[in-house]
């Protein structure tokens, strides 16, 4: 039996696939042929899912915490138990604190709109309970914020239309690790590619050219481009005329922008920045793909903001294949709020932000955080600020439920662990970030032991918890019914995705100077702020792993395997000056913690950059990962996080025990 599907995990290209079905069991799982960006192929990763839905250390039965909190000793219980103990502790929780000192915390381990992030799955129940709201502020949030400043939304080109593109800019992406099907349409188009990123990735070195700013500068380059091109008069003043706001504006603040400054900030020669300006300037149609690492810095949102006008001085908007991908998110207009139901909620709620859960776990007291919902998540693994987080999540009166598949970091501070459905085992709807295609995922297996989808879970909650309103029991169809309201769902259904019809973009006149930006208190025009880390040191950027997905297959034998044990690439240069040698233990360290790795000493990395990767588990990494260095502080939009604005100092582990243990006092 062949079972439609979908990948539920945080990468753009949601893809389609299908599951083969023998005896009741899942015996192979391929890309889905049918679907014109999956083109029958997954990626390295996804490859091995069936590995994880089958692996002996799966979660497969409820669990009570028997040890201290981080320890990971835990006692099988019931159902029964499990959900009478947590009934209790959260009906005693809201009499004493108020249903906002519940916070359900939802992570990117599933972008289902049922299961997973997209909807808040369970946010149902916790809006009855007048729980606190999660804002997801650790993928993307900055750079659409800046997008929407400029242009009104985010949805951004067709990644389909890269295909027509005679220039293509890739543009802090590397999509042959993370959305590597985009590749094919930029093969498939014959344009001349250039990869702008400070590390020379898989998919810099198949591009025709790579340019290496210092992080954090993108703003500052493309306004130098900018510049080149107004310089040579090949702006197109008739789009600007008819398509734009604030064009006398905006050409003032091109103008500080020269080569020479440009070259100052960005570290990139005077000369490269020219003959790309001027490239740019007679090429059309030019296309920019940029993707989430982008924006996680101090002035990421301001980022987006100028590369959505870099297409509105060109005209590029006007042409197919040109333009700007960044996520296709906001093409999507499904009926979130009859799924979401926020007017379940008994009275306005507080805002919780995902990338301060340290913060909010040992700061916050109006109320405190009592319980923590951990769903598709792994803070401990993927927040900033790791120490802090395992100190909030130590708290003795914080009460931690985890729905999980593994035994991760996070999952060892829990009091009760409920072990979830994965993918082949329950219904969910997806949507790409980086396609216009909804993807329909159909259970094909049961569920091993005493697993449970996300939606069940809470309607089994709901029932224990005695409450009567009737949306919290709506079955997974009538959930998706709900949300697609107005799309053919059993065309979806049975074809296993459909394509939507993209909104215009810009959505009315394209925004060079913002009202909107100035009503929220930022800068009306786009322009270039700073990196911000008060430390010194090299820049520490933690990339996608090729083999791991945030920290989703962290534990997977063959993938760390084939990952290697943790490096960190430093240029020979910034090696030499530290008396590092390929292949020496070392210390990466600063004020906020300190991870150790092995120096890989390469010119992959530009001098003043440190690279790494991220995804590893924590007790599976020494005890600490790069996640233990980066600071729970915002970007300039909504709260964004700044995991590439990181300083760190390096020193060869042999250098000096003070150095050691000063690192270990750190970790603790």
């Amino acid at each position: 039996m062949k079972v439609l599907g979908a990948c539920p995990l945080d990468c753009p290209d949601a893809c389609s696939w299908v599951v083969t079905v023998r005896d009741g069991a899942a015996v192979e799982l391929r890309g889905n042929k049918e679907h014109p960006i999956t083109r029958g192929a997954l990626c390295v990763k996804v490859n091995r899912y069936l590995e994880q839905v089958d692996s002996p250390d799966r979660l497969r039965y409820p669990l009570r915490r028997v040890g201290a909190k981080g320890e990971g000793r835990f006692e099988r219980i019931s159902w029964d138990e499990a959900l009478g103990e947590i009934a209790e502790r959260l009906t005693g929780i809201v009499d004493e604190f108020g249903g906002e000192a519940i916070w359900p915390f939802h992570g990117t381990g599933s972008l289902g709109y049922l299961q997973g992030l997209e909807g808040y799955a369970g946010r149902r129940l916790f809006n009855v309970l007048g729980a606190s709201l999660h804002k997801a502020t650790i993928c993307s949030i900055a750079g659409t914020t800046g997008l929407k400043y400029t242009l009104g939304g985010s949805g951004g080109m067709d990644p389909e239309d890269f295909a027509k593109s005679e220039l293509i800019l890739l543009w802090g992406t590397n999509p042959l690790t993370s959305g590597h099907h985009l590749w094919k349409f930029i093969q498939d188009s014959g344009a001349y590619t250039v990869a702008i990123d400070p590390i020379r990735t898989k998919t810099a070195e198949r591009c025709d050219e790579h340019l290496a700013p210092l992080p954090g500068t993108d703003a500052a380059l493309a306004l130098g481009l900018l510049n080149v091109i107004v310089g040579l008069g090949a702006q197109d003043q008739e789009y600007i005329d008819t398509h734009t706001v604030g064009w006398p504006e905006f050409r003032d603040r091109i103008a500080e922008f020269t080569p020479d400054r440009v070259a100052e900030i960005t570290g990139l020669p005077v000369a490269s920045i020219v003959a790309l300006g001027e490239r740019i300037a007679r090429t059309r149609p030019t296309a920019i793909r940029a993707s989430q690492g982008i924006q996680r810095h101090a002035g990421g949102g301001m980022a987006l903001r100028v590369l959505a006008c870099l297409p509105g001085v060109t005209g590029d908007w006007a042409i197919p294949g040109g333009g700007l991908h960044y996520s296709t998110s906001g093409h999507f207009k499904l009926d979130e709020p009859a799924l979401l139901r926020m007017d379940l909620l008994p009275h306005p709620v507080r805002t919780l932000s995902m990338t301060r859960l340290g913060e909010a776990l040992t700061e916050i007291d109006d109320p405190p955080v009592k319980a923590l919902f951990v769903i598709a998540a792994n803070p401990v693994g993927s927040n900033p600020d790791q120490n802090r987080v395992r100190a909030g999540l130590a708290r003795e009166d914080l009460f931690t439920v985890v729905l999980e598949h593994f035994m991760t970091d996070t999952a060892d501070y829990a009091d009760i662990i409920l072990p979830a459905t994965m993918q082949p085992e329950h219904l969910d709807v997806l949507a790409g970030y980086g396609h216009l295609y909804l993807v329909w995922n159909d259970p094909a297996v049961a569920p091993p032991g005493e697993c449970l989808s996300t939606t069940e879970t809470f309607r089994r909650l709901a029932r224990r918890l005695g409450l009567t309103e009737p949306a919290l029991y709506d079955s997974d169809e009538t959930l998706a019914e709900q949300l697609l309201a107005g799309y053919d769902t059993a065309r979806l259904r049975a074809q296993g995705f459909l394509k939507i019809t993209p909104q215009p973009v810009p959505a009315d006149k394209l925004q060079f100077l913002s009202a909107r930006a100035l009503a929220a208190g930022h800068d009306p025009l786009p322009g270039y702020t700073p990196p911000a880390d008060p430390g010194d040191g090299l820049v520490l950027i933690s990339a996608a792993s090729h083999y791991f997905l945030n920290s989703t297959f962290g534990a997977n034998p063959e993938l760390r395997r084939r990952s290697g044990e943790p490096r960190v690439t430093l240029h020979p240069r910034d090696a030499a000056a530290r008396e590092i040698a390929d292949g020496t233990p070392i210390l990466i360290a600063n004020d906020r913690g300190s991870f150790e790795a092995v120096a890989e000493v390469s010119d992959r990395v530009r001098p003043g950059v440190a690279a790494t990767t991220k995804g590893r588990w924590a007790k599976l990494s020494g005890g600490s990962t790069v996640n233990a260095t980066i600071a729970e502080r915002d970007s300039d939009y909504e709260g964004g996080a700044v995991f590439h604005d990181n300083r760190v100092r390096i020193t060869p582990l042999r250098a000096s025990a003070d150095v050691t243990d000063s690192a270990t006092s750190a970790m603790r």
